[in-house]
């Protein structure tokens, strides 16, 4: 099932939150010695002390810490300058984007509510999608396109991956794949990655952000709450999206 798609439209500029794999208002907490985060991570405005389980060290200019979990460093409200007012920035950057991101118009019907929010199996071609309910897949989802292809998906809910779902990225045959810098997830809930799930694209959360054992997500973590990890792995995408991007 290849599903419809919208009008051109432009991509969500993250701005500097874009620096950050995972980002939050609230916390981050891992279980002990059991995540592999590829990417910087941040808090704001809550100190260090909410980043839990990562066993960070400080480093000498106090500006960021390290973690044994971490191939990137780990920026608080608390740590000396100038990292407060970069992370009251990236605060604000993202959530602009999430408001961009819900902003967004589909323009055709076809793109509202789409398996009223079931859509495991489900095939999606580039466009802005909008669903109000929460989002589920218990199986595999497609997204099918070119690298240059710009994704949104919209939930006034939640979205939730089962258990051993994946988002797959397929290539259309015109034009390499759909690339996780140009997904992006707006969420007005929370986000649920179940076990051994892996998940692609940028998610713009307003509330928490869950990994569950062994999940994964090529992409970034953007959370207005908490992202809470448990044995995940979370890679960063490229650095910033395409500067335009016309959908069919």
């Amino acid at each position: 099932l290849v599903l419809a798609t919208a009008a051109a439209t432009s991509p969500v500029l993250l701005g500097s939150a874009g620096d950050f794999v995972i980002l939050t208002k609230a916390g981050i907490s891992t279980v002990p010695s059991s995540s592999t985060i590829t990417g910087d991570i941040g808090v704001s405005p809550i100190a260090a002390t909410a980043m839990t389980g990562f066993s960070l060290m400080a480093d000498a200019s106090n500006t960021y810490s390290k973690s044994a979990q971490l191939t990137g460093k780990a920026y608080a409200a608390n740590y000396v300058s100038p990292t407060p007012s970069m992370m009251t920035t990236a605060i604000s950057d993202m959530e602009t984007a999430y408001t961009d991101a819900a902003g967004r118009s589909i323009s055709s019907g076809a793109n509202l509510n789409i398996q009223l929010g079931l859509i495991a199996g489900a095939r999606f071609t580039a466009g802005v999608y909008h669903w109000g309910s929460d989002v589920n897949f218990t199986s595999d989802i497609y997204l099918n396109g070119t690298a240059t292809d710009l994704f949104i998906f919209q939930s006034t809910g939640n979205v939730i991956a089962g258990s051993g779902a994946k988002i797959i990225l397929e290539a259309d045959g015109t034009g390499g794949k759909p690339q996780a810098s140009n997904i992006v997830w707006q969420l007005a809930g929370f986000l649920d990655a179940g076990p051994t799930s892996h998940l692609e694209g940028t998610f713009l959360v307003k509330n928490d952000a869950i990994f569950q054992t062994g999940s994964s997500l090529n992409g970034r973590i953007l959370a207005q709450k908490a992202a809470t990890l448990d044995s995940a792995t979370i890679m960063q995408s490229a650095a910033t999206l395409a500067p335009t991007i016309i959908l069919p």
